[in-house]
Protein backbone atom coordinates (compact mmCIF):
# COMPACT_ATOMS: atom_id res chain seq x y z
CA UNK A 1 0.00 0.00 0.00
CA UNK A 2 2.18 2.58 -1.37
CA UNK A 3 -0.31 5.75 -2.34
CA UNK A 4 -1.35 7.70 0.66
CA UNK A 5 -3.49 10.44 1.88
CA UNK A 6 -3.53 12.35 5.00
CA UNK A 7 -6.71 13.34 5.58
CA UNK A 8 -8.45 15.51 8.31
CA UNK A 9 -11.34 14.85 10.26
CA UNK A 10 -13.29 16.46 13.20
CA UNK A 11 -12.34 19.99 11.65
CA UNK A 12 -8.44 19.33 11.36
CA UNK A 13 -8.44 17.81 15.06
CA UNK A 14 -7.46 14.55 14.18
CA UNK A 15 -4.79 13.26 10.48
CA UNK A 16 -5.28 10.60 9.53
CA UNK A 17 -2.86 8.22 6.78
CA UNK A 18 -4.80 6.15 4.27
CA UNK A 19 -5.20 4.41 1.33
CA UNK A 20 -5.70 6.50 -1.76
CA UNK A 21 -7.43 3.67 -3.60
CA UNK A 22 -9.72 1.20 -1.83
CA UNK A 23 -11.63 1.81 1.45
CA UNK A 24 -11.46 5.04 3.06
CA UNK A 25 -13.14 5.98 6.18
CA UNK A 26 -15.64 8.84 5.95
CA UNK A 27 -18.54 10.06 7.76
CA UNK A 28 -20.15 6.92 9.33
CA UNK A 29 -17.41 6.41 11.45
CA UNK A 30 -17.16 9.87 13.07
CA UNK A 31 -21.26 9.06 13.54
CA UNK A 32 -20.28 6.02 15.07
CA UNK A 33 -17.79 7.56 17.65
CA UNK A 34 -20.32 11.00 18.17
CA UNK A 35 -22.55 8.10 19.50
CA UNK A 36 -20.33 6.99 22.55
CA UNK A 37 -20.70 8.72 25.93
CA UNK A 38 -16.89 7.65 26.90
CA UNK A 39 -15.62 9.47 30.12
CA UNK A 40 -11.94 9.82 30.92
CA UNK A 41 -10.22 7.35 32.33
CA UNK A 42 -12.55 4.39 30.51
CA UNK A 43 -11.24 2.25 27.67
CA UNK A 44 -12.66 1.61 24.19
CA UNK A 45 -12.03 -1.34 22.20
CA UNK A 46 -13.24 -1.01 17.95
CA UNK A 47 -13.78 -3.94 15.88
CA UNK A 48 -12.55 -4.18 12.16
CA UNK A 49 -11.37 -0.47 12.98
CA UNK A 50 -9.17 0.06 9.78
CA UNK A 51 -6.94 2.99 9.68
CA UNK A 52 -8.48 3.69 13.47
CA UNK A 53 -10.83 6.24 12.70
CA UNK A 54 -13.84 5.88 14.70
CA UNK A 55 -11.56 4.89 17.76
CA UNK A 56 -9.29 7.96 17.20
CA UNK A 57 -12.03 10.42 16.44
CA UNK A 58 -13.60 9.16 20.28
CA UNK A 59 -9.71 9.54 21.21
CA UNK A 60 -10.18 13.25 19.79
CA UNK A 61 -13.39 13.92 21.61
CA UNK A 62 -12.35 13.10 25.05
CA UNK A 63 -8.79 13.24 26.57
CA UNK A 64 -6.94 10.37 28.86
CA UNK A 65 -8.97 6.86 27.43
CA UNK A 66 -7.56 3.82 26.29
CA UNK A 67 -8.27 2.83 23.24
CA UNK A 68 -7.83 -0.44 21.13
CA UNK A 69 -8.50 -1.51 17.96
CA UNK A 70 -8.95 -5.25 16.15
CA UNK A 71 -8.55 -5.17 12.38
CA UNK A 72 -7.89 -8.57 10.51
CA UNK A 73 -6.17 -6.82 7.41
CA UNK A 74 -2.30 -6.14 8.26
CA UNK A 75 -2.01 -2.89 5.82
CA UNK A 76 -4.71 -1.07 7.44
CA UNK A 77 -3.73 -2.42 10.81
CA UNK A 78 -0.22 -0.99 10.09
CA UNK A 79 -1.93 2.52 9.29
CA UNK A 80 -4.05 2.45 11.93
CA UNK A 81 -0.62 1.69 13.96
CA UNK A 82 0.68 5.16 12.28
CA UNK A 83 -2.20 7.36 13.21
CA UNK A 84 -1.41 6.27 16.69
CA UNK A 85 -4.26 3.57 17.82
CA UNK A 86 -2.98 0.12 19.90
CA UNK A 87 -4.14 -2.30 17.24
CA UNK A 88 -4.51 -6.09 17.28
CA UNK A 89 -3.65 -8.20 14.16
CA UNK A 90 -6.08 -10.45 14.22
CA UNK A 91 -9.54 -11.80 12.77
CA UNK A 92 -12.51 -11.44 15.35
CA UNK A 93 -13.12 -15.36 15.42
CA UNK A 94 -9.06 -15.92 16.54
CA UNK A 95 -8.35 -13.57 19.01
CA UNK A 96 -5.01 -13.79 20.98
CA UNK A 97 -5.82 -14.69 24.21
CA UNK A 98 -4.36 -11.52 25.60
CA UNK A 99 -7.23 -9.72 24.45
CA UNK A 100 -9.36 -12.07 25.79
CA UNK A 101 -8.60 -11.73 28.97
CA UNK A 102 -9.34 -8.13 28.58
CA UNK A 103 -12.99 -6.27 29.21
CA UNK A 104 -13.58 -2.83 28.13
CA UNK A 105 -16.10 0.05 28.95
CA UNK A 106 -17.18 0.72 25.32
CA UNK A 107 -17.01 -1.62 22.53
CA UNK A 108 -17.72 0.31 18.75
CA UNK A 109 -18.33 -1.94 15.44
CA UNK A 110 -19.01 -0.84 11.56
CA UNK A 111 -19.29 -3.96 10.08
CA UNK A 112 -19.41 -4.89 6.58
CA UNK A 113 -22.91 -3.70 5.16
CA UNK A 114 -23.19 -5.77 2.33
CA UNK A 115 -24.45 -9.66 1.93
CA UNK A 116 -22.28 -10.70 -0.99
CA UNK A 117 -24.83 -13.28 -1.89
CA UNK A 118 -26.94 -10.97 -2.99
CA UNK A 119 -24.49 -8.04 -3.90
CA UNK A 120 -20.89 -7.55 -6.37
CA UNK A 121 -17.85 -8.07 -4.29
CA UNK A 122 -15.16 -4.90 -4.78
CA UNK A 123 -12.74 -5.42 -7.05
CA UNK A 124 -10.08 -3.98 -4.50
CA UNK A 125 -9.29 -6.72 -1.79
CA UNK A 126 -9.16 -4.01 0.86
CA UNK A 127 -12.33 -2.44 -0.10
CA UNK A 128 -14.13 -5.94 -0.27
CA UNK A 129 -12.49 -6.42 3.09
CA UNK A 130 -14.20 -3.92 5.00
CA UNK A 131 -17.57 -3.63 2.75
CA UNK A 132 -18.00 -7.13 2.06
CA UNK A 133 -19.69 -9.12 4.82
CA UNK A 134 -18.27 -12.74 5.33
CA UNK A 135 -18.43 -13.10 9.34
CA UNK A 136 -21.90 -13.27 10.26
CA UNK A 137 -22.98 -10.05 11.97
CA UNK A 138 -24.30 -12.40 14.90
CA UNK A 139 -20.36 -13.29 15.67
CA UNK A 140 -19.65 -9.15 15.36
CA UNK A 141 -22.40 -8.94 17.82
CA UNK A 142 -21.06 -11.61 20.27
CA UNK A 143 -17.55 -11.17 20.37
CA UNK A 144 -18.57 -7.45 21.17
CA UNK A 145 -20.39 -8.78 24.31
CA UNK A 146 -17.49 -11.13 25.30
CA UNK A 147 -15.25 -8.20 25.65
CA UNK A 148 -17.72 -5.66 27.63
CA UNK A 149 -17.21 -4.96 31.36
CA UNK A 150 -20.44 -4.78 32.84
CA UNK A 151 -22.82 -2.44 32.45
CA UNK A 152 -20.61 -1.31 29.50
CA UNK A 153 -21.66 0.18 26.18
CA UNK A 154 -21.76 -1.92 23.12
CA UNK A 155 -22.89 0.96 19.92
CA UNK A 156 -22.65 -0.16 16.08
CA UNK A 157 -23.29 1.44 12.74
CA UNK A 158 -25.34 -0.32 10.11
CA UNK A 159 -27.67 -0.44 7.54
CA UNK A 160 -31.22 0.39 8.62
CA UNK A 161 -32.75 -3.09 7.24
CA UNK A 162 -30.07 -5.49 9.22
CA UNK A 163 -32.03 -4.20 12.52
CA UNK A 164 -34.24 -7.59 12.93
CA UNK A 165 -30.45 -9.65 12.52
CA UNK A 166 -28.95 -7.23 15.43
CA UNK A 167 -32.32 -7.32 17.77
CA UNK A 168 -31.64 -11.50 17.53
CA UNK A 169 -27.71 -11.86 17.98
CA UNK A 170 -28.27 -8.97 21.40
CA UNK A 171 -31.15 -11.46 22.58
CA UNK A 172 -29.80 -12.78 25.96
CA UNK A 173 -26.24 -10.68 25.42
CA UNK A 174 -26.83 -7.17 26.09
CA UNK A 175 -29.96 -5.28 26.40
CA UNK A 176 -31.41 -1.82 27.06
CA UNK A 177 -31.02 -1.41 23.08
CA UNK A 178 -32.02 1.35 21.51
CA UNK A 179 -31.90 2.61 17.44
CA UNK A 180 -31.00 5.91 16.13
CA UNK A 181 -31.84 6.05 12.62
CA UNK A 182 -30.20 7.96 10.09
CA UNK A 183 -31.93 9.13 7.29
CA UNK A 184 -29.89 11.05 4.11
CA UNK A 185 -32.62 13.84 3.64
CA UNK A 186 -35.68 14.82 5.46
CA UNK A 187 -39.08 12.66 4.22
CA UNK A 188 -37.24 10.20 3.63
CA UNK A 189 -36.78 6.50 5.01
CA UNK A 190 -33.15 5.78 6.65
CA UNK A 191 -30.52 3.71 5.72
CA UNK A 192 -28.48 3.91 8.24
CA UNK A 193 -28.81 3.23 12.01
CA UNK A 194 -26.62 3.19 15.08
CA UNK A 195 -27.69 1.00 17.49
CA UNK A 196 -26.85 1.00 21.50
CA UNK A 197 -26.81 -1.63 24.01
CA UNK A 198 -25.67 -2.42 27.34
CA UNK A 199 -24.17 -4.96 29.21
CA UNK A 200 -26.77 -6.04 31.43
CA UNK A 201 -29.01 -3.09 30.88
CA UNK A 202 -32.64 -3.72 31.79
CA UNK A 203 -34.41 -0.34 30.16
CA UNK A 204 -37.36 -1.19 27.52
CA UNK A 205 -36.50 -1.02 23.32
CA UNK A 206 -36.38 2.36 22.12
CA UNK A 207 -36.71 3.70 18.43
CA UNK A 208 -35.57 7.50 18.44
CA UNK A 209 -36.61 10.03 15.90
CA UNK A 210 -34.31 9.50 12.67
CA UNK A 211 -31.45 12.23 12.27
CA UNK A 212 -31.19 14.05 9.03
CA UNK A 213 -28.28 14.12 7.52
CA UNK A 214 -28.29 16.56 4.60
CA UNK A 215 -30.10 19.97 4.24
CA UNK A 216 -32.92 20.33 1.71
CA UNK A 217 -35.11 18.01 -0.31
CA UNK A 218 -31.67 17.00 -2.75
CA UNK A 219 -28.29 18.32 -3.37
CA UNK A 220 -28.29 21.06 -5.84
CA UNK A 221 -25.05 23.08 -4.80
CA UNK A 222 -21.60 22.58 -4.71
CA UNK A 223 -19.92 21.50 -1.82
CA UNK A 224 -21.55 19.34 1.32
CA UNK A 225 -25.09 20.31 2.53
CA UNK A 226 -25.17 19.11 5.52
CA UNK A 227 -27.93 19.80 8.42
CA UNK A 228 -26.67 22.13 10.91
CA UNK A 229 -26.27 19.23 13.90
CA UNK A 230 -24.10 16.82 11.46
CA UNK A 231 -21.93 19.69 10.79
CA UNK A 232 -21.18 20.52 14.28
CA UNK A 233 -20.59 16.75 14.32
CA UNK A 234 -17.99 16.55 11.68
CA UNK A 235 -16.14 19.53 11.99
CA UNK A 236 -16.31 20.28 15.74
CA UNK A 237 -16.57 16.74 17.42
CA UNK A 238 -20.06 17.41 18.78
CA UNK A 239 -21.77 14.66 20.25
CA UNK A 240 -24.52 12.96 18.16
CA UNK A 241 -26.48 10.76 20.47
CA UNK A 242 -25.70 11.53 24.01
CA UNK A 243 -27.47 9.59 27.02
CA UNK A 244 -30.67 11.09 28.56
Amino acid sequence: MSALTHDAFLGGRLHLWQPKQGYRAGVDPVLLAASVPIKQGQSLLDLGCGVGAAALCVGARCADVKLVGVERQPAYADLARRNGLDVVTADLGDLPAALRQRAFDHVIANPPYFDRAASTSAQDPGREGALGEDTPLADWIAVAARRLKPKGYFHLIHRMDRLPDALAALEGRLGSVAVLPLSARAGRAPELMILRARKGGRAKFCLSAPVILHSGESHTQDGDDYSPLISKVLREGAPLWPLN
